[in-house]
């Protein structure tokens, strides 16, 4: 694959990745979703292990357990569809794609100055720190241009 089509593929997938953090803003109930639905339907413990299948018991384990993080995706679909409603799960980030591509790119540049300028303070040739500040930033962007396959390695 090209580099252009290599970008241009990233930024599609940042678009559906950021359209999703703008649709996404909830979070999860502190009973959590099963019984916060539930309870909204009027619906009984018992009769949702009715249309799971199960016998009654099973109602408070699958809360609990969602609570815990210990649930299935594909049990939540389950019990979504016991309820009439459709499970929807994304991994989004807190504030975008774009801001994570920065915060690394920016933590690569910080390491390779303090690198370079820990080997030119010893031959006494220190940067001052406005000289820092704009390599480090002009290093930053270079990075984020080319994201390579070790962009995402620790500096």
């Amino acid at each position: 694959m090209s580099k252009l089509f290599k970008k241009i593929a990233r930024e599609q997938y940042s678009q559906i990745v950021n359209s999703a953090i703008t649709v996404l803003q909830i979070r999860q109930p502190k009973e959590g979703w099963i019984k916060t639905v539930r309870m909204a339907l009027g619906m009984s413990g018992t009769q949702l292990a009715n249309r799971l299948g199960n016998n009654r018991s099973m109602t408070p384990y699958l809360e609990r357990t969602e609570l815990e993080g210990g649930i299935t995706i594909r049990k939540m679909q389950e019990v979504a569809d016991a309820m009439g409603c459709k499970f929807v799960y994304a991994i989004v980030p807190e504030d975008s794609i774009e801001k994570l591509i920065d915060q690394q790119a920016s933590k690569k540049a910080k390491a390779l100055v303090t690198q370079t300028t820990t080997q030119m303070m010893l031959e006494n040739q220190a940067l001052t720190d406005e000289q820092l500040s704009t390599e480090q930033s002009r290093l930053k962007q270079q990075i984020i241009n080319e994201l390579n396959g070790k962009f995402w390695e620790d500096a």
